[in-house]
């Protein structure tokens, strides 16, 4: 099964730009150590080892944050799996949409130096987005799983220019509905 995750590339998407031309997706964190002999199948044994690491890079900042910083940490360098979809805010009102397409790396002395390979191949309009999705895109956490919006996203991406902003509540599917809409404009027109 395929997910999909909204992944910030630095505070404002500051990285964003250069994690386009890189090719990669990923995160800082304060941690500045290869990982890759320490990724455990389960993110809370990574947190156990982990989160003494961050508070000690941290000082005066609390265990739940280290908890939610190592949590989103362990996400995006193996919870993530190759195939996966990535958006990523341009900051613009775009986001980079893209397939991972490799597993961790450290890029030693880099921003955001924990970092998947991506092939970045589309970009999507925030304003496309239903409201819902746009909610949970515009999360302030690090990481955002967006799966629940397969559907959705699946057709934004697939058919570009399409937008699926229905508050109608009597609209079951949101993304059924922006189909159909799109297939009445194409007969419309031709």
């Amino acid at each position: 099964m395929k997910n999909y995750y909204r992944i910030m590339l630095g505070k404002g998407s500051m990285y964003a730009q250069e994690a386009k031309a890189g090719e990669f997706v990923g995160v800082d964190f304060g941690i500045n150590t290869d990982l890759k002999d320490s990724l455990p199948d389960n993110w809370r044994e990574f947190n156990k080892e982990m989160i003494p690491v961050w508070l000690k890079n941290n000082p005066g900042k609390t265990k739940i944050g280290a908890g939610l910083a190592c949590g989103q940490l362990w996400t995006v360098i193996k919870g993530v799996q190759v195939g996966d979809v990535i958006l990523s805010p341009h900051g613009n009102g775009e986001y980079l949409v893209g397939e991972v397409l490799g597993d961790y790396e450290y890029c030693v002395d880099q921003n955001l130096p924990h970092r998947r390979k991506v092939n970045w191949f589309t970009t999507l309009d925030r304003q496309q987005m239903s409201l819902e999705l746009r909610n949970s895109a515009g999360s302030i956490t690090t990481v955002a799983n967006l799966t629940k919006y397969e559907k959705e996203l699946s057709l934004l991406i697939e058919h570009p220019g399409i937008t699926i902003s229905v508050t109608d509540e009597s609209v079951e599917d949101p993304s059924v509905f922006a189909l159909e809409k799109h297939l009445e404009d194409f007969l419309v027109h031709n």
